[in-house]
């Protein structure tokens, strides 16, 4: 489903990615794990076109790599942020409508006379909108002005908007962020929801037991280089991984997880 090639990002000389090969299968939930500063921010950067660099980007077998970030949509790739970015004086609903805008297929002047064009268009949103928040577990919070609602949900709210876009994999930085553990483990339920519902998930997480229990496959950076990658179980005993970034802890997280 994804693919990068002989990815390489440069800072002021600073190499933030060092010649990265990787691949995401198809409806897998794939992690990418490492220290801060390991360079995984940037590689998301890369496969969504804010950045540039050597390499090359494959989305489902077609190569993104110099299509323009705003059009990487068009092309299966969704994505949510670090920072949750919502519009906290609209409903929860027409945040995620807003998602929906890649299908728009009306002009200013239908929507200034409520054509049929319009209505129809606006009915797909709403009845999509519907279907997501059912996924991801907001349904019941449609009606709601998104900020007044709990930071874990806003999270929610940032995760459902992105896959209004209908993406065919959709990129998590750091979904559990701020989140309680209460939160994160509901949150951990959606993200497995929306896998059964034959979209990849592609996720950078610092929280191991998040990662250690929803990964079908993970890969590690260390200083911009794959240093490891393979499922849980054999990520979790490789010497350099542990020296890298889990450290004598992944025990505990193994043994509670």
């Amino acid at each position: 489903m994804l693919r990068v090639e002989n990815i390489t990002v440069k800072f002021s000389g600073l190499v933030a990615v060092d010649d990265l090969n990787m691949e995401v299968e198809n409806n897998v939930i794939h992690s990418l794990i490492g220290p801060n500063g390991a360079g995984k921010t940037t590689v998301f950067n890369v496969i969504s076109g804010l950045v540039r660099h050597s390499g090359s980007v494959l989305v489902d077998n077609t190569d993104i790599t110099k299509v323009p970030s705003y059009k990487r949509v068009n092309y299966g790739l969704g994505r949510s942020f670090q920072n949750v970015i919502i519009f906290k004086y609209l409903t929860v609903l027409q945040n995620l409508m807003l998602g929906f805008h890649r299908n728009l297929n009306y002009g200013i002047g239908d929507e200034v006379f409520q054509t049929n064009k319009y209505e129809k268009y606006e009915r797909s949103a709403m009845l999509k909108a519907i279907d997501v928040a059912d996924v991801v577990g907001i349904k019941n919070m449609l009606g709601l002005l998104a900020g007044n609602l709990p930071y874990g949900y806003q999270k929610l709210i940032d995760v459902a908007r992105a896959l209004m876009s209908e993406p065919k994999i959709l990129l998590l930085d750091e979904p559990a962020a701020g989140l309680t553990e209460k939160e994160s483990d509901i949150l951990k339920e959606r993200i497995k929801r929306i896998r059964e519902n034959s979209i990849t998930i592609f996720l950078i997480e610092h929280d191991m037991r998040m990662v250690m229990d929803i990964s079908d496959k993970i890969t590690v950076l260390n200083f911009g280089k794959k240093i490891a990658e393979g499922c849980p179980d054999e990520v979790v005993k490789d010497p350099e991984v542990v020296r890298a970034y889990l450290g004598s802890g992944i025990e505990e997280v193994m043994d509670n997880g």
